[in-house]
């Protein structure tokens, strides 16, 4: 069985969902390379133009799958395969947008810090809960975590290894917003619709450009935007038209 299932359910619009509820979402390596060979065919899709990435009702993931844990004395978060799932979700240049319900642990929870937009059902909860196995969050989450929600609230997740709920979630910056759980996946769909609506090479612009806030120095960054300015396509020409002509564009992705 696919550990993942993938549909479109609206144009440019992928959904991918975990499908392993019997491990709560677990990212074994098998979830791990088919997510990430999904987001690699969406990538050189034109059609598509925003992913929604979910799981069910009881878990978004659970985080690593403990069974995998080798007995070689390397730790899971080495494997060459993992890594390189993690670098292309990483590197996935459409906007990736999680609906989250019930468990985003470990690395679920770190996986939703890739994610460009988090919706959150209100029965959600987010935790990092790793050290209660004598580990840490290694995929990533002891660097990401602290630049969404800041050291002190980032060390008190990683060092106790509570949880906390959609509600402080939201507050503390790892979700966009809380919904009621039963509309949390309608409502990323509907998000992505909207998103989906606007010219894509400016979307992807916008997500290449606010990242660079993580990865540059400010005056780098801020100069690099500045010649991304200098750009033109036949989609800015079409917005120009659409907002004179007082009318709703339609953006090709040229």
């Amino acid at each position: 069985m696919s550990a993942v299932t993938i549909t479109t359910p609206a144009p440019f619009i992928r959904l991918i969902r975990f499908n392993r509820p019997e491990a709560r979402n677990a990212l074994n390596r098998a979830l791990l390379r088919e997510t990430a060979a999904a987001l690699e065919e969406a990538r050189g899709d034109d059609e598509v133009r925003v992913v929604v990435l979910t799981g069910d009702d009881r878990a978004f993931s659970a985080g690593a799958d403990i069974k995998e844990m080798p007995d070689n004395g390397i730790p899971m978060w080495g494997q060459a395969d993992r890594l390189k799932a993690w670098k292309t979700i990483e590197r996935f240049p459409k906007p990736l947008i999680a609906a989250v319900n019930g468990f985003a642990l470990g690395g679920g929870c770190e996986l939703t810090t890739l994610c460009d937009i988090v919706v959150a059902g209100d029965n959600a909860r987010f935790g990092l809960p790793e050290v209660r196995i004598g580990a840490f969050p290694g995929d990533g989450g002891t660097q990401r975590v602290p630049r969404v929600i800041g050291k002190s609230r980032a060390m008190w997740m990683m060092m106790t290894g509570n949880t906390i709920d959609a509600a402080k979630a939201c507050d503390w910056g790892l979700a966009t917003e809380t919904v009621p759980a039963d509309q949390t996946v309608d409502r990323a769909l509907e998000i992505a619709r909207e998103i989906a609506e606007m010219s894509p090479l400016a979307v992807a612009m916008i997500k290449e450009e606010v990242l660079m806030t993580y990865q540059k120095p400010l005056d780098e960054s801020l100069s690099l935007e500045r010649k991304l300015l200098l750009w033109q396509t036949e989609d800015h020409d079409e917005g120009i038209a659409a907002f004179t002509e007082k009318r709703k564009p339609n953006f090709k992705g040229r």
